[in-house]
């Protein structure tokens, strides 16, 4: 069934999810909170800077205003950073809530400053029944552009399904989950462990470091899902380890590529201006440490990664005290 759909966001990864939804047959409006790159996106029918040459459907509008791209929609797919998302939730707010269109996002990170999970962030605005959901999962938004087979969750208490269907077809499989919690930590921590995996590569550590770190970072990630009440099988799956393994092994990963830079000794300031993207990876460091000591969890690669993204070790000492863990049973 034919559906109104409204995308905030004209990055790359709301691009590549309005060119996915269009080609369903949905009717897409894709709403950039700059009027100049609106206009640019609408004229040339590409995302130019992240998404060269891959043209949008006919069926696939964008604009920079916001009531034009509300108008008559049937859903609402928030894809802006997390360091936006209150913002953008309270923009909305007043024009939609009483029309109770539902709302997934496809954001992989904490609300900054706070280690709230954004699904605590939106049922604080919006309250818990209102209905929601998130896309999760191992996919680059250029080659979901491209048409490349790509496999997601999407996690909802509220029927996921009927949040799925308007993604699924072609080449974009959906999988669907009731565990929301697990599939937020699994998409945000996978960008600490993928900073960490692009150290050690960057360092010249080789597959086996990479392979452990993979594997630790899951166990991490596990850990601290659990506590927080998720399913421990999520983290098995495409919101987890699937997930996990594309950041953190793929160039394509902002994430991989901004440790690669550290672990070839540029300073973080550097990095990040390399990249010229939001790094996710650096803001859940932080929460996701802030959040394990306040469990009670161990995250030794997560705080690492904390204490060097905030100047308190270098690359070297991270490693040697990674390096020299004590001897333990491999599940403690």
């Amino acid at each position: 069934m034919q559906k109104k759909i409204t995308v905030l966001g004209a990055g790359s990864w709301g691009t590549a999810l309005a060119m996915q939804l269009a080609k369903n047959n949905n009717v897409v409006n894709l709403w950039s909170h700059r009027r100049e790159q609106a206009e640019i996106l609408q004229t040339s029918r590409q995302n130019q800077r992240y998404l060269p040459d891959i043209f949008f459907p006919e069926n696939l509008t964008v604009t920079a205003d916001l009531d034009v791209a509300l108008l008559d929609s049937n859903l609402l797919l928030l894809v802006v950073p997390s360091m936006a998302f209150r913002e953008t939730l309270d923009l909305i707010y007043p024009k939609i809530f009483n029309k109770k269109i539902p709302i997934i996002w496809a954001i992989k990170g904490f609300e900054q400053g706070t280690g709230r999970l954004l699904s605590e962030v939106f049922q604080e605005k919006f309250t818990e029944n209102y209905p929601h959901a998130m896309l999760a999962g191992p996919s680059f938004a250029k080659e979901v552009a491209q048409g490349k087979t790509t496999a997601v969750c999407i996690a909802s208490k509220y029927a996921p399904e009927q949040f799925a269907a308007p993604f699924h077809g072609g080449n974009f499989i959906c999988y669907t989950s009731r565990d929301l919690i697990g599939a937020q930590i699994g998409a945000a921590v996978k960008n600490v462990i993928a900073i960490a995996v692009g150290i050690s590569d960057g360092l010249g550590g080789g597959a086996n470091t990479r392979a452990a770190l993979i594997t630790r970072g899951l166990h991490e990630i596990s850990r601290l899902a659990v506590a927080l009440g998720a399913n421990w099988q999520t983290l098995g799956g495409l919101a987890g380890m699937g997930d996990l393994l594309l950041t953190a092994t793929d160039n394509l990963s902002r994430n991989r590529r901004f440790g690669l830079a550290l672990g070839q000794g540029k300073d973080v300031l550097t990095a990040r201006s390399e990249i010229n993207q939001v790094i996710e990876g650096e803001g859940a460091a932080h929460d996701a440490w802030e959040l394990a000591c306040r469990h009670q969890i161990r995250m030794p690669i997560t705080e690492h990664i904390h204490r060097l993204l905030n100047n308190e070790i270098t690359v070297l000492e991270a490693v040697k005290s990674l390096s020299d863990r004590m001897l333990k049973e491999e599940y403690l």
